[in-house]
């Protein structure tokens, strides 16, 4: 039987203090929960992850394409792989490019200390790419795939920062302008769709910025059950989509 307790790694990392723990519930039936916790904060528990899985399901039924063929999709943090395994559910993914720039997150899953790692890893439509997902968003030239610098992908899905205005890091804030967002769109495709997990309530300050940028733009309110504190709760996922032509 696994141990009630147990931290599995710890890690001192460019954004502070990092560990991966697993522990059993009691009030849960002693249900196993795995947990990212950064700087004494939650990052991820496999608890919950119903908005973690809309944002992929939520980003890529968006995505418009003027023919057949496989879709190219950049997931922007990995947590504990949820974001990426809904992605992977859908079969028209052919690539998907996990970028996060924790090597040891990657490296949980590369080693199957997470549930979904040896999913993620072993599947060959998967990249896991150890870099900033913001400087590669804020150079199109470059672009997040290092096998094709400057591609574009069918849909961008991020989930990093808490939400639009409370990030990990703020050297993260000027993705989230107008300028940031645009030029993240120049590495979509026609009908391409960038799509985005937060935290909180939609933020409507942040839904204008990306009206600005997109034409269709939706804030999708994901209600979840929450067993620790009893009842609902919320997150959005926002979804942005850029012209088919």
């Amino acid at each position: 039987m696994e141990k009630s307790f147990e931290e599995l790694d710890y890690c001192d990392t460019q954004l502070g203090e990092l560990i991966l723990r697993r522990r059993r519930i009691p009030m849960l039936e002693n249900e196993v929960v795995h947990e990212i916790i950064l700087n004494g904060e939650f990052l991820m528990s496999s608890l919950f992850h119903a908005v973690e899985e809309a944002l992929a399901d939520l980003g890529l039924a968006a995505v418009e394409t003027s023919g057949g063929g496989s879709l190219d999709v950049v997931v922007g943090g990995l947590g504990l792989g949820y974001t990426a395994a809904a992605a992977l559910r859908n079969k028209e993914v052919g690539k998907l490019l996990v970028v996060d720039f924790l090597e040891p997150v990657i490296r949980w899953h590369q080693s199957g200390m997470v549930p979904l790692g040896e999913g993620l890893s072993g599947d060959p439509r998967t990249l896991f790419l150890e870099a900033d997902f913001f400087a590669r968003a804020a150079d199109p030239v470059t672009g997040f795939d290092p096998e094709s610098p400057g591609s574009r992908f069918h849909a961008i899905l991020l989930d990093i920062d808490h939400t639009p205005g409370h990030w990990l890091n703020p050297r993260h804030a000027a993705f989230y302008t107008t300028e940031g967002l645009q030029t993240l769109r120049a590495q979509l495709h026609p009908g391409g769709v960038f799509a985005m997990w937060s935290d909180e309530a939609p933020d409507q300050a942040f839904c204008s910025r990306l009206r600005e940028v997109f034409p269709r733009v939706e804030a999708t309110v994901v209600s979840f059950p929450n067993p620790i504190r009893g009842g609902e709760s919320t997150g959005t996922v926002y979804v942005a989509c850029r012209r088919l032509s």
